[in-house]
């Protein structure tokens, strides 16, 4: 008997997609039946690997070099992916930039970095997005459940840019749900990653604060965005998940 995997025939494209959290989500889309595009900025090796791989295993997978701080590069990009595949279903804004520092210390170019790439770019692949989607469609923000605590200083820059993306996502739920697409925003808590490994002191100062003691993999991250991706979770919109080990409990 043949079973149908749960986005079979979906097109996803991830914004920020070849390294980390993201290339974990192009992984478990493509694995889930979806064709995946993702774009990536500099890491052109990491891509093409993760592309090949989904393909070696059956999948179908197109890397894209776009600079998320580029409203023209998003678009084309996204244009690119319905040229290829011929659809979009899943759109899953994950790219993103942390700027640590004290706030004397931020510069104009920390601030501005921060908001065009955090903050709008997924307001520009949203809006490029929604001309493509349709009924079934979703768009998956991968916010931060910084936006909910931050408990250490030198964080407000990113809080405020992963904060702004809970009200985004109430606000296009709003606008999209009669077009029966959904929105909604995933809050990551500490994930084992290049820009964040679970084996240093910071990691190692970060762990107790936590209800369970441990940095999370990015495949449990990119479970849950499959599943929001998935059909089963057609009622769920407008909505930031946290999926943090009880970092904010």
């Amino acid at each position: 008997m043949t079973t149908t995997l749960p986005l079979s025939g979906k097109v996803a494209f991830i914004q920020g997609g070849s390294r980390g959290i993201g290339a974990a989500i192009a992984q478990r889309l493509a694995r889930d039946g979806a064709s995946v595009a993702l774009t990536y900025s500099q890491s052109p090796q990491a891509a093409e690997a993760l592309v090949q791989s989904i393909v070696a295993a059956g999948g179908r997978a197109l890397a894209i070099r776009a600079d998320s701080a580029g409203e023209q590069a998003i678009r084309h990009a996204i244009g690119q992916t319905v040229e290829a595949f011929g659809r979009l279903d899943i759109l899953v804004n994950n790219a993103g930039v942390l700027a640590i520092a004290p706030l004397e210390e931020l510069s104009m170019e920390d601030i501005d970095r921060t908001l065009a790439i955090n903050v709008r770019s997924v307001v520009i692949a949203s809006q490029e997005a929604a001309k493509y989607l349709g009924d079934g469609g979703r768009i998956i923000h991968i916010g931060s459940t910084n936006a909910e605590r931050m408990p250490f200083a030198g964080g407000a820059l990113y809080a405020m840019s992963k904060s702004a993306l809970v009200g985004l996502t109430k606000g296009l739920a709003r606008d999209l749900g009669p077009r029966g697409i959904t929105v909604n925003n995933v809050q990551p808590g500490p994930v084992d990653t290049e820009m964040n490994p679970d084996n240093t002191e910071f990691a190692a100062a970060l762990k107790p604060t936590m209800a369970l003691p441990r940095y999370g993999q990015v495949e449990e991250i990119a479970s849950f965005v499959s599943y929001l991706a998935g059909p089963e979770a057609g009622y769920i919109t407008g909505a930031s998940l946290t999926i943090d080990g009880g970092f904010s409990a």
